[in-house]
């Protein structure tokens, strides 16, 4: 009994841990998977660098991003932070 008396501080730590931070964390990154695998031609985005753009083609792991008039760059899919309405 006095055992778990010891251990009730640690175990309320750690749940309290794991909800405010694992879980979250967890969450952010089911969400950026699934707007990755949701991406389509047209989309425009922000990349993790700041640029402005609509993608023009989707590869497995490559996108390629109009930026301007005649000007195209490809990134890593990974590379789109969001996309903009």
């Amino acid at each position: 009994m006095e055992l778990l008396q010891a251990l009730m501080p640690f175990i309320v730590l750690i749940v309290v841990f794991y909800f405010f931070l694992i879980r979250p964390q967890q969450k952010q990154q089911k969400a950026r998977q699934n707007m990755l695998s949701e991406l389509k031609e047209g989309d425009k985005i922000i990349t993790i660098g700041g640029i402005f753009g609509t993608l023009t083609e989707i590869k497995e792991d490559q996108v390629k991003i109009k930026i301007a008039d005649k000007t195209e760059i490809k990134a890593q899919r990974y590379a789109v932070e969001k996309v903009v309405d």
